[in-house]
């Protein structure tokens, strides 16, 4: 007897639909083979399908048992694959009614039947629907991420025989209902807040323009004057993200398995700090099974680069690409997929090895040829893609003792972002721009305008930085941000001036 049950497999970050055809005979020795190009751990699917089916008090049968997972030409990867296979080998054996209604299938199979967690469940939740399934049928830790998906019924499984007792209608699982503040916009507790960073007030300003904006920022400065703390303060002031970027983020983090067993949907800006030993394929994503990297689990929030120099070439020359284009293709010969990468990059690092370099604490104790080496490890290219380079000076005893001092709290930088964020929303309705960053040399010509009195301080700024093309644009772009937060419809010579001042310096 032949059975056909659906499941799905994960291509980049989209679901595709896999049959798992199983065909029970009694023609020829008992045999159990598993066909469709699986890998190790479809393979073992045998011993634990086996018995899982025995364990639950089901028969597997004695007879030659062909599973096809079609279509044959796609990599069949993990163990989601088990619990469509235990389902069709009880239906074609008999054991098991044909299912009345089209139903989609995934999870991995405990010795004793019950489920566990699998990865990309978002993803297929959102196949199912597109596919027009009306049935999920899934492991029961992750019914709540897969309830977020509007408009089909998900079914939590704690073990196989509870599916055998639901299509009998001896005991029917109650279908995850979503929670109601899964879209409400939480609020967010920033790691840091400005108000308790001490001074860095030039510093704080270029986070507000980068958080406006999505600009990526370059922090240079002498040891413990607070670069790290002042990165790590950025989530807390960028935007509200809306529902399409969470469900976007969502995806990533369920694929990677980054997503917390039982949580459902993101609504918090990620924050990812690798450390400078990471490979290239840890940053970018990509290897043998083609999984997303850093740049993409940092999608639509801040990717930390601490001690940037001290980061392998090529590693950083990777990430040209992803700071250009918003998105990553890594391409193999099993094939090539796309996995988006807008992340807001700040990088961090010391003036020379010693760190010391301009200090008026401590003398610099390298040799001019060991300062020139060590600058000259992040590349012209990567550096000009930086749009806000600042200076992080040493912060004094009188300002860091004084009680008098108050900074702006992150809340009210926040507001502010939030309001230039919506101007921008507004200008690129429409379109797939969300941030000032984003825009293209057609965008910068029709939202940039710039009277005479700017040409000619640019005119000047060209000439006089020797600024490249990439610059001339990526200066327009930041001077339209600060145009945005101090709410003015058109850029002025005070908005560039100041966007010029972020450019790096000899």
């Amino acid at each position: 007897m032949l059975a056909k049950i659906f499941s799905g497999a994960t291509v980049g970050l989209d679901g595709v639909l896999v049959e798992v055809e199983v065909d029970v005979s009694s023609r020829g020795f008992p045999s159990f083979k598993i066909v469709g190009l699986p890998d190790k751990a479809v393979e073992e699917a045998r011993e634990r399908v086996l018995t899982a089916i025995k364990n639950v008090g089901a028969k597997f049968p004695e007879h030659r048992v062909v599973v096809n997972l079609a279509p044959a030409d796609l990599p069949k990867e993990g163990p989601a694959y088990d619990l469509p296979i235990a389902v069709g080998i009880l239906v074609a054996s008999g054991q098991w009614q044909a299912l009345s209604e089209k139903s989609l299938f995934l999870g991995e199979l405990s010795l004793d039947g019950s489920l566990r967690h699998v990865n990309g469940i978002l993803s297929m939740a959102l196949l199912a629907k597109k596919k027009g399934i009306g049935c999920f049928f899934l492991p029961e830790s992750d019914g709540q991420e897969a309830a977020i998906v509007r408009n089909l019924k998900i079914y939590p499984v704690k073990n196989l025989g509870q599916i055998f007792s639901h299509l009998n209608g001896l005991e029917k699982i109650s279908p995850a209902v979503a929670r109601k503040d899964f879209f409400s916009k939480s609020k967010i507790k920033p790691e840091f807040d400005l108000a308790e960073i001490k001074g860095q007030e030039y510093a704080k300003r270029a986070l507000e323009i980068a958080a406006t904006g999505d600009h990526n920022l370059f922090l240079k400065g002498v040891p413990g004057a607070g670069k790290t703390m002042l990165a790590r303060a950025l989530p807390g002031i960028l935007p509200n993200m809306t529902e399409d970027e969470s469900l976007e983020i969502t995806k990533i983090w369920s694929i990677t398995g980054q997503l917390p067993q039982g949580s459902s949907l993101i609504r918090q800006r990620s924050f990812r700090a690798p450390h400078h030993t990471i490979s290239r394929v840890g940053l970018v994503g990509g290897g043998s099974r083609l999984r997303p990297g850093e740049v993409s689990l940092s999608h639509r929030g801040v990717l930390f680069l601490d001690e940037f120099p001290e980061f392998s070439r090529s590693v950083l020359e990777a990430l040209r690409q992803p700071m250009e284009d918003g998105k990553l293709t890594i391409s193999r010969a099993s094939g090539s997929v796309t996995y988006p990468a807008e992340f807001l990059l700040v990088a961090a690092s010391n003036p020379c090895p010693c760190g010391w370099l301009g200090s008026e604490k401590k003398p610099c104790r390298c040799l001019p040829g060991q300062i020139i080496r060590y600058q000259r490890r992040v590349s012209g290219p990567i550096l000009d893609r930086i749009d806000l380079h600042v200076e992080v000076e040493a912060v004094s005893v009188d300002k860091l003792t004084s009680e008098k001092l108050i900074s702006e709290s992150s809340y009210s930088v926040r507001q502010r972002v939030q309001l230039a964020r919506e101007k921008q929303r507004t200008r690129f309705k429409g379109t797939k721009i969300r941030s000032n960053n984003r825009m293209r040399t057609r965008e910068i010509k029709k939202h940039c305008l710039l009277d005479k009195d700017c040409l000619i301080l640019l005119r000047q700024a060209v000439s006089a930085m020797n600024l490249s093309a990439r610059s001339y644009y990526k200066t327009i772009k930041v001077a339209r941000t600060i145009a945005d937060l101090a709410r003015e419809d058109q850029i002025k010579t005070v908005h560039l001036a100041e966007a010029l001042q972020y450019r790096p310096k000899d």
